[in-house]
């Protein structure tokens, strides 16, 4: 299933509904089938949103070095991986929400 976020100021933003579930989650919001996000609960959001990005870079720095610490010196390859990061994914998501908030019109889905 999709997610498809829309206001009257932006295009729409359509998700994947697994990453959706989690931008909503991150926000306090309930990810049903249909929703609103008003424009008074946009700063909340955003910075719940930089708040999840922090912690999710924090641990995966410490899985890092966790994994450098246990291979050691002998492997000198880097550790990377095909991953969409949170803040990559995220920042659309953040995009519309600043808008919305800064033109005071709400986000909604499902409609």
């Amino acid at each position: 299933m999709l997610y498809k976020f829309k206001s009257k100021i932006d295009g729409d933003l359509i998700m994947l509904e697994l990453h959706a579930r989690h931008m909503l989650q991150i926000i306090g919001k309930e990810a049903g089938p249909q929703g609103i996000i008003l424009p008074a609960d946009m700063p909340a959001a955003i910075a719940a949103l930089e708040q999840a990005i922090v912690r999710d870079e924090a641990a995966k720095l410490a899985s890092a070095q966790a994994i450098k610490e246990t291979v050691g010196e002998l492997d000198t390859s880097p550790v990377t991986a095909d991953v969409v990061s949170l803040r990559q994914r995220s920042l659309p998501f953040m995009n519309l929400l600043r808008s919305c908030h800064s033109a005071n019109v709400s986000i909604v889905w499902g409609v």
